[in-house]
């Protein structure tokens, strides 16, 4: 059966995205720090229709987490923009311009009732109807491949806390924001993580959970 599966940047005290999110800084100040091992990846450089980038272990890692993968769900928070509320006349069309990154279905969970947009070969579907709503509507689209929990935190932290999370992976970078959108709030005790792999690569130390249920 398909995984349902998160992994996500994370400072050392937490937080997947700093303080005061804007226009400016879609993650916070001081939240871009937390991809600066990603972003010279060849295998994210290959997502994002770019040339070049290193591989090594973290490399091998991203091209591992992004295989098998069949759609995606994310918070509104993450497909922005950091206002939020009603989407107007002219509707915000995601950080990620007309090619976006993830190549597959993706389900943004969100207040405000709007239609799917499609841009190449991505279709987003905004869900208003909960996180079971979602995972429902994303298995389905995705067949029998995993289900990716995109973020930001509190979308994490609503999987976690409901069970329907199967895996974890945590991509811990030395730094300190102090402030933000915070991994594990509300979670609760009840949640069991189960540590199946280590990883330390360049400018990150990747920690992977299987969540015990």
């Amino acid at each position: 059966m398909s995984k349902v599966r998160a992994h996500i940047s994370t400072s050392l005290d937490g937080y997947v995205a700093g303080p005061n999110q804007s226009m400016e800084n879609p993650l916070g100040e001081g939240g871009e720090r937390l991809h600066d091992w990603l972003v010279e990846l060849k295998a994210w450089r290959e997502l994002n229709g770019m040339e070049g980038g290193e591989e090594n272990d973290s490399d091998a890692l991203v091209r591992e987490e992004n295989a098998n993968v069949g759609a995606e769900i994310m918070g509104r928070g993450k497909f922005g923009p950091p206002s939020r509320g009603a989407w107007g006349d002219d509707p915000w069309q995601g950080w990620w311009g007309d090619v976006p990154p993830f190549h597959k279905p993706v389900f943004v969970l969100t207040h405000h009732e709007r239609a799917p947009l499609t841009l190449s070969d991505t279709t987003y579907t905004f869900v208003t109807d909960g996180i079971q709503s979602a995972l429902e509507q994303a298995r389905a689209a995705g067949g029998d491949k995993d289900v990716f929990i995109g973020g930001g935190a509190n979308v994490i932290n609503e999987f976690l806390a409901a069970g329907l999370l199967d895996e974890l992976e945590l991509h811990v970078v030395s730094i300190l924001l102090c402030g933000g959108a915070r991994l594990f709030e509300g979670v609760g005790p009840d949640v069991t993580l189960e540590p199946i792999r280590v990883l330390e690569a360049p400018g990150v130390t990747h920690l992977k959970y299987r969540v015990v249920k």
